[in-house]
């Protein structure tokens, strides 16, 4: 911990060193006229304005060139007091007090540097107490104009959509700002700066719709290209893990994490796509582009909340602009973006399964409302929208009880959102994503696998903005939830294989089948979403047993129900068929086709393997892939690609039945899966 204090003080006193060497830049030149018959300044008013800058630059240059070696070369018993003894008598602030309280904080009073510190911390103190300086103010702030505080509030990476092109920013928002920076590349060992692009003070900032912005289109990388680099990633982190067990050179481990840090990079820039949009009432617009609504609406509650306390404009000096941007790197709060090379090797990779949640209600709220719950998880670090309870009508306490499946890729956190529904379908901004509908809380809470390692339900409560939401999960990995099973009911459709039900109900195609694509084509077309956000799980396992026990109103049940509910029933039933709609003898064969590469070769190849399918299989799949092309075509309203609905349906309709049980022996350690199953997934996605 003390390495770690004089660290931060080392990047202290290398900001300071770098605005004292700024002002030095014009003392010479000024310097040099004051002597001339037309000078810019008097040597009177030089001295007065770079009053001891010189002086004060060697004692802090001193310091840093005596500091740096002692930190780099560092062991237990390492001291420093000495060089802050020294530096106490030179220069005497209440940061070097409050430095030197923080290094004794963390110094045993048995180590040698104990004493010199204290009394480099006395002389310090004397000499302040003496002409009653007041205090400064704390890290995450720095001072302006009349002595106030320009304190950082908020931090992070995001995107920014400019002239069409996407390009990797850290935002900053100050208490009177909105700073816009890049951090430039390091180049022959210099310390990380940043760059300005542009700033707006909160009292001129507002946020626009789409509607009030002029048309600018979002340029999106295809669904395609996303799958190929999420391909090289999870590769790349399966050759690392290897070559880590194999214990191989450093210089291959380099490489492979450059070659990995350069996908992931890719992967962050191009996934968002949600405008959160800014403007400056004196001048232009700003588009960033964050991947859910979670995010976005973070970013503006901060902002809309410390926009109260604003009232006056201003503008900065170039000088103003400089330093605030030089004490970014200080002031930071995320330094790192989330990289697979910028975590520790011991860290978890995230869940992999299926996560059960139940939303029961929310308390809390002052005043009846029509509220519904949405579910959002991480997937390769961006964050995707997986479910939504119904609306529950006019009410201070929604009871929804809802139980949805949620499937995890490397899952690390859940996220839960609770809105306002809006009926005012006027006002629904589509371009945005964005409608009238109020966000009223929001919350989250990270999957810890050991907590979530038992086969019981864990009730938890997710507390937001005054309002509480209480929930159950459990978790069920890979190895328990994709094994298939024959099911004991034989004169059911579940878990009965798809000759035999075809056999009996004397049809080409299974009822449950024809009955659940009717009613989606009815009335879920244009659903937001369809097939990829879950339905709730009482509904589907209603219509489970309906279809079980060949209730003759299922049809009826059908129509009262989400449409989400429907086509999960379709693929819960695909998904548990005792073997998979390609069959397990035929799955290796398609592996192996889709991955020849002359095109004209796999698609002669995955076509002759199609035809090869028994005839229940063959027809039902045609059956099924001519619905999924028209909801394909709705594309633009549902926002379900061909190649979206590929990845909901490849692992349920191509999956083998694993004969053997991947179960650990201790059921105690965490049960995760890497990325060799996410390459396998990825393979039925594109088959």
């Amino acid at each position: 911990m003390r390495k770690r204090v004089l660290s931060g003080i080392l990047a202290s006193e290398e900001t300071y060193l770098s605005h004292l060497e700024a002002l030095l830049l014009p003392m010479k030149p000024l310097k040099a006229a004051a002597t001339t018959s037309q000078p810019v300044l008097t040597v009177q008013q030089i001295e007065t304005i770079f009053f001891k800058v010189p002086e004060l630059y060697e004692i802090h240059k001193e310091f840093y060139d005596s500091l740096l070696p002692r930190v780099q070369q560092w062991s237990h018993h390492q001291c420093v007091g000495d060089l802050f003894q020294k530096q106490s008598l030179k220069v005497r602030s209440t940061k070097e007090c409050k430095d030197l309280t923080d290094l004794l904080k963390h110094t045993p009073s048995s180590h040698p540097d104990y004493p010199l510190l204290q009394d480099a911390l006395r002389i310090s103190q004397n000499f302040l107490s003496s002409i009653n300086e007041e205090s400064t103010p704390r890290r995450q702030s720095m001072t302006v104009k009349k002595g106030e505080n320009r304190q950082l509030l908020k931090d992070g990476f995001m995107v920014e959509l400019v002239e069409g092109a996407r390009k990797l920013r850290h935002v900053f928002l100050f208490t009177d700002l909105l700073l816009c920076a890049k951090l430039k590349k390091q180049i022959g060992g210099k310390s990380q700066q940043y760059d300005s692009k542009w700033y707006i003070p909160l009292s001129d900032l507002t946020f626009q719709t789409a509607e009030e912005s002029e048309p600018l289109p979002i340029p999106q990388a295809p669904d395609e290209e996303l799958d190929a680099i999420k391909i090289k990633i999870s590769s790349l982190r399966s050759e690392i893990q290897r070559e880590r067990r194999a214990n191989k050179g450093s210089k291959v481990m380099e490489r492979l994490k450059k070659k990995l840090s350069e996908q992931e990079l890719l992967l962050l820039l191009n996934s968002p796509n949600m405008p959160l949009r800014v403007h400056n009432r004196s001048g232009k617009s700003y588009i960033f582009l964050i991947s859910s609504d979670y995010e976005r609406a973070e970013w503006k509650e901060v902002i809309r909340e410390q926009q109260k306390k604003c009232f006056k404009t201003f503008s900065l000096t170039s000088m103003e602009l400089q330093m605030l941007t030089n004490s970014c790197l200080k002031l930071q709060t995320v330094h790192q973006l989330p990289l697979t090379v910028n975590k520790e090797e011991d860290e978890s990779t995230g869940l992999y399964g299926f996560l059960n949640v139940i939303v029961h209600s929310a308390s809390g709220l002052k005043q009846s409302l029509n509220l519904y719950c949405t579910l959002e998880v991480d997937s390769f670090g961006i964050f995707v929208n997986k479910a939504k309870t119904r609306v529950y009508r006019y009410t201070t306490e929604p009871k929804w009880n809802e139980e949805f499946e949620i499937e995890l890729e490397g899952s690390q956190t859940l996220r839960l959102l609770c809105y306002e529904k809006s009926y005012n379908k006027a006002k629904m901004n589509k371009e945005d994503g964005e409608s009238t509908d109020r966000i009223m809380g929001k919350g989250q809470i990270a999957l810890d696998p050991p907590m979530l390692q038992g086969k019981d339900w864990q009730r938890t409560v997710i507390p937001m903005n005054g309002i509480e939401v209480k929930i159950s999960m459990k978790f069920t990995s890979r190895e328990f939830s994709l094994k298939r099973m024959s099911s004991r009911k034989p004169m059911g459709v579940f878990g009965v294989n798809i000759s035999s039900v075809t056999k009996r109900e004397r049809s080409k195609v299974p009822y449950i089948v024809r009955q659940c694509l009717e009613e989606i084509e009815r009335r879920g077309m244009e659903e937001v979403g369809i097939y990829r956000v879950s339905g709730v799980a009482t509904d589907i396992q209603a219509l489970k047993t309906a279809f079980d026990t060949n209730n003759k109103d299922v049809s009826v049940m059908m129509s009262e129900m989400d449409v989400n509910a429907i086509a999960g029933t379709l693929k819960l039933y695909f998904r548990e068929l005792p073997e998979p709609l390609f069959t397990d003898e035929l799955y290796p064969n398609f592996a192996g086709g889709i991955a020849l590469s002359d095109s004209v070769a796999k698609e002669s190849c995955m076509l002759n393997l199609l035809l090869s399918l028994p005839e229940p299989n063959l027809v039902t799949f045609l059956f099924l892939l001519d619905h999924l092309k028209r909801v394909a075509e709705k594309e633009s309203v549902n926002k379900m690609s061909l190649h979206n609905l590929a990845t909901v349906f490849g692992p349920t309709l191509l999956r083998p039945a694993e004969k053997d049980s991947k179960i650990p022996t201790n059921p105690t350690q965490p049960i995760t899966m890497g990325d060799s199953w996410s390459l396998e997934v990825m393979s039925q996605v594109h088959i």
